[in-house]
């Protein structure tokens, strides 16, 4: 995940109707990386990796086992899709 591909996917996720739409889009694009569907409050504490108006994203990162967030681009093994608060 580099800069640019996160401003992509953040412009896709913009443009979509919903956040379930945004998601299927971003599976698409970002494939084999995860992207889920969360809820803002999940994530209140962390710092989004981008965000819209509508939308956040945030890069996700596993141990195999566990996931966290992540600001390292190269640690992302997925993409946490949130409403905007």
């Amino acid at each position: 995940m580099d800069a640019a591909t996160l401003a992509d996917a953040l412009a896709l996720a913009e443009a979509a109707p919903d956040l379930r739409a945004a998601a299927t889009r971003l599976r698409e694009r970002l494939a084999p990386l995860r992207v889920v569907v969360v809820d803002a409050v999940d994530l209140r504490d962390e710092t989004p990796a981008a965000a819209g108006e509508r939308c956040a994203l945030f890069l996700g990162a596993s141990d195999g086992h566990c996931w966290q967030v992540t600001a390292d681009p190269a640690q992302a093994a997925a993409v946490f899709v949130a409403a905007r608060r």
